[in-house]
């Protein structure tokens, strides 16, 4: 990790931790980091966790990172950006935040050179998915910049518009929520028919991961894929139909539809 920039964290919060957790696996040293965390028991987290001493509020030490990545609540943004300014005009902006345009992080920071990313928890553990958005302004090194921050949390999938990252933000930022909403009710389900919420818990998430597996190991569509488990007559069929019943799948995509609303009503300027 030699070529890793000097990185600035505007929060230190989940997902910062997943970033910065992923980096020092691979090897980034604790000085290459200035993080700027206001809560105490986030710092003391930061410390104990990765070695990293975080700052109570912004100071010139901020200066010397060449990438700043904001990663502070939506709602918080304009409050947190406002002492940063006189600190980070110089370096490369990387936002994790939903749903706050680039011409407010550019406003708010004094550099056009923004990228926008949403990732999504599973980045935890290094199985997660970022959407990213550059500006114009941001060249093909910045972006290799970019992928060198984020890759240790799972892939990566640039957009050619902004205004897709809504939809990344409802489909995979909020998706692991769904999934986790189904494998509760699978739980429940599993007890109710005479399981342990253990081996209900154990089947279900399994089921989920080795059904993702399967789907992204194949050539064949998850329509397809879902057919070929689907005998007419059978136990699948007769689930499936009453979930058909109960408008569930339309429910769903309402559902998503109503999260990339949110993400759009989050970077409209208040």
């Amino acid at each position: 990790m030699n070529t890793l920039p000097i990185i600035g964290f505007i929060g230190g919060g989940n997902m910062a931790q997943a970033i910065l957790a992923g980096l020092r696996r691979a090897g980034a040293a604790a000085e290459r980091f200035v993080v700027v965390e206001p809560a105490p028991a986030q710092r003391a987290l930061l410390s104990q966790t990765l070695g990293i001493t975080a700052l109570a509020q912004a100071t010139e030490a901020l200066a010397r990172a060449e990438v700043v990545v904001w990663a502070v609540k939506p709602q918080l943004f304009e409050e947190a950006a406002t002492p940063c300014r006189a600190h980070v005009a110089g370096a490369l902006q990387l936002s994790i935040m939903a749903g706050i345009r680039t011409q407010a992080i550019v406003a708010a920071s004094g550099s056009a050179r923004v990228v926008r990313a949403m990732p999504n928890t599973p980045a935890l553990i290094g199985q997660g998915i970022a959407g990213l958005y550059a500006r114009p302004e941001v060249g093909p090194g910045e972006r290799e910049q970019v992928e060198a921050v984020l890759r240790p949390t799972g892939q990566l999938l640039w957009v050619p518009r902004e205004d897709d990252l809504d939809a990344v933000t409802a489909l995979s930022g909020s998706g692991p929520a769904y999934v986790f909403y189904f494998v509760e009710a699978m739980v429940r389900a599993g007890v109710r028919m005479g399981l342990t919420a253990t081996q209900a818990r154990q089947l279900a998430e399994q089921t989920f991961a080795g059904a993702a597996s399967l789907s992204a190991g194949s050539q064949e569509t998850p329509e397809t894929l879902r057919a070929r488990v689907t005998s007419k007559g059978g136990t699948t069929h007769a689930a499936l139909a009453s979930l058909e019943a109960d408008g569930v799948g339309a429910a769903f995509e309402r559902a998503l539809l109503a999260a990339r609303a949110r993400a759009e009503e989050l970077g409209r300027p208040s």
